[in-house]
C-alpha cells in the first residue's frame, strides 16, 4: 500500500508529491492528460519552432515562493530569466509606468507627486519580505507566524480595498498601474484585500522580479516531476479519474483539482456547493514575425505588459466581467513577452506573445478584435507583426485544463471572504469529510498562482496525519 495518490500533476501536486517525498513517504502521482504541468505546460500551439505557454508565463510568485526556493530545482533543469524590467504599464501618450527592481525607479516612473508616497508604502516590507512572504503563504493554521508584527502591520495595509489604498496616490499614472496589479487575479477592485494583492505582486518584483522560466512554463513542472522520481515516486499520465476506486489503495489521497471535481469523485454531494468560480479569460497566443511595437520605450524591455488606459477603464473592464456578464468593450489585458529575454522561444528573429483579458465564466463569444483594438492602442502595427494566432475562451481552457471552471484560470473567485478562506470557512482548509482525503489545488490558500504553496501547506496536513497513525 502507498502512503499516498496524489491526483493532479500540476505545480501543487508535484509540490505536495515531493514535499511527501522528501520525508520517507510513497507517493505516485496520477495525471488526466499525457504530460504533466497543470497551469504550467508549453507546446507548439500556433506554428513550428514557437513555444507558448497555454497558460502562466511570468512567475513572480514562482521566484519568490518559500516552498520552490527549498527544492533543488535548479538541478533538474529549472532557469530563472530576467527581462531588464519586470513589468511595465504603458499609456496612450506614448509614456509608461514601470515595476522595476529598483524600488526609486519605479516611485520615479510614477512622478514626483507620488514618488515618496509610493516609497513608503513598500520599502517597510521589502527587508522583511522572505519572512513576510512565508508567513502570509502558510496561513491559515500550518504555520505560527514568524514575525506577527510586520504581518499585521501587512494586514492593516493589504486588507481594506485596493481602492482605499490607491486614494495615497494624487496621480493617475501610480493608481492605473496599481489597479492593473490587483486584475492580475480577476479581483474587483473594491473588494476585501485587494490591497493586499496589489502590495504582493510589487513586492515580489522589487525582491526577485518576474522571471520567466527557460524553455517555457514547462521547466517548472518538469523539474518538480524530475526530482519526485529521483526521491523514488512514480507519476502517471494520461489516467483520468473518475471515483476513488480508480486509484491504488493508499493511507491518503490528495487532489490537485478543483473542489466541484474533487466531490463528484469522492461522493462528497453538496459539500462544496457553496464555493464560488469568478470570471473566465479570454486568451490569445501569438507567433509574431518581429517584437511588439510598443509605442513606449520601456514596454519594449518588459517581461510583462499590463494593458489599460486608466484605473477607470481597468475598473469598468473588471466589473463587466465579473458582475454585469458581459465581455467588455475595452479589456483589461495583461500580456508577456517571453521571447524578449528567451530567444529559444522563438525561430530567429521572430516572437512569441501571450495575451488575456476578462470574460463572464463560460463566455462563448470572441474577444480576439476587442484585445487587438486595445494593443493597437499602445503598439500600433501590431496585427502587422501577427504571423499565426490561437485563441481560447472558457470553454476551451476548461476543456484543456479541468480545474479552470467556466474558464477561471485561478481556480475559484477572489472575492469576499473566499479571498482567504477557501475552498470553505474552516481552520483545516486542506481536509474534506473523510479523514483521508485533501485537497491542495489553487482552490485552497494561499491560492492562485505557480507557486506550489497550496501544494506544501496541505502536505504537511498529509504528513501529520501519517506519522499519527504510525
Amino acid at each position: 500500500m502507498l502512503d499516498a495518490v496524489v491526483v493532479g500533476a500540476g505545480p501543487n501536486g508535484l509540490t505536495a508529491a515531493v514535499e511527501l517525498a522528501r520525508r520517507g513517504f510513497s507517493v505516485a502521482v496520477f495525471e488526466a492528460c499525457g504530460t504533466v504541468g497543470g497551469g504550467a505546460r508549453t507546446e507548439e500551439l500556433t506554428l513550428p519552432g514557437f513555444l507558448h505557454d497555454p497558460c502562466s508565463a511570468a512567475h513572480p510568485l514562482g521566484i519568490n515562493s518559500p516552498a520552490f526556493r527549498a527544492l533543488p530545482l535548479e538541478r533538474y533543469g529549472l532557469e530563472w530569466l530576467h527581462a531588464d524590467l519586470p513589468m511595465a504599464h504603458p499609456f496612450t501618450d506614448g509614456t509608461a509606468a514601470v515595476l522595476s527592481r529598483s524600488v526609486a525607479e519605479t516611485a520615479a516612473s510614477f512622478g514626483p507627486r507620488d514618488a515618496g508616497t509610493y516609497r513608503r508604502l513598500v520599502e517597510p516590507f521589502l527587508p522583511k519580505w522572505d519572512t513576510l512572504t512565508r508567513d502570509f503563504m502558510s496561513l491559515p493554521a500550518t504555520a505560527l507566524p514568524r514575525d506577527p508584527f510586520t504581518l499585521a502591520r501587512f494586514g492593516l495595509v493589504g486588507l481594506p480595498p485596493s481602492t482605499w489604498l490607491m486614494r495615497r496616490f494624487r496621480d493617475e499614472r501610480a493608481k492605473t498601474l496599481f489597479a492593473g496589479l490587483v486584475a492580475h487575479v480577476m479581483a474587483p477592485l473594491g473588494g476585501f484585500a485587494t490591497g493586499a494583492i496589489g502590495l504582493v505582486f510589487a513586492l515580489a518584483a522589487h525582491a526577485r522580479g518576474w522571471p520567466v522560466a527557460r524553455g517555457g512554463s514547462q521547466s517548472i513542472s518538469d523539474a518538480l516531476a524530475g526530482y519526485l522520481k529521483d526521491l523514488g515516486g512514480s507519476v502517471h499520465t494520461d489516467y483520468e479519474v473518475k471515483r476513488l476506486d480508480d486509484l491504488p489503495p493508499a493511507r491518503a489521497y490528495v487532489f490537485d483539482t478543483s473542489p466541484t471535481a474533487l466531490a463528484r469523485i469522492a461522493g462528497f454531494g453538496n459539500y462544496y456547493e457553496g464555493y464560488r468560480y469568478g470570471p473566465g479569460v479570454f486568451k490569445v497566443d501569438y507567433a509574431l514575425d518581429g517584437p511588439v511595437p510598443w509605442t513606449a520605450k520601456e514596454a519594449r524591455a518588459a517581461g510583462t505588459v499590463q494593458i489599460g488606459a486608466d484605473s477607470a477603464e481597468i475598473g469598468t473592464a473588471l466589473r463587466a466581467a465579473s458582475r454585469e456578464g458581459r465581455a467588455p468593450d475595452r479589456p483589461f489585458m495583461i500580456t508577456v513577452q517571453p521571447s524578449v529575454v528567451d530567444p529559444s522561444r522563438a525561430p530567429a528573429g521572430k516572437h512569441v506573445f501571450w495575451a488575456y483579458g476578462h470574460v463572464p465564466s463560460g463566455w462563448t463569444g470572441d474577444l480576439t478584435d476587442a484585445m487587438e483594438r486595445q494593443l493597437e492602442r499602445f503598439a500600433p502595427g501590431f496585427r502587422d507583426r501577427v504571423l499565426a494566432r490561437a485563441t481560447a475562451g472558457p470553454p476551451e481552457l476548461a476543456a484543456r485544463n479541468a480545474n479552470y471552471v467556466g474558464g477561471d484560470i485561478g481556480s475559484g473567485a477572489v472575492t469576499g471572504l473566499q479571498t482567504l478562506l477557501r475552498p470553505k470557512l474552516s481552520l483545516s482548509p486542506y481536509g474534506t469529510p473523510h479523514p483521508a482525503v485533501f485537497i491542495c489545488s489553487s482552490a485552497t490558500p494561499p491560492g492562485p498562482g505557480v507557486h506550489g504553496m497550496s501544494g506544501h501547506n496541505a502536505a504537511k496536513a498529509v504528513w501529520r496525519k501519517l506519522r499519527g497513525q504510525n
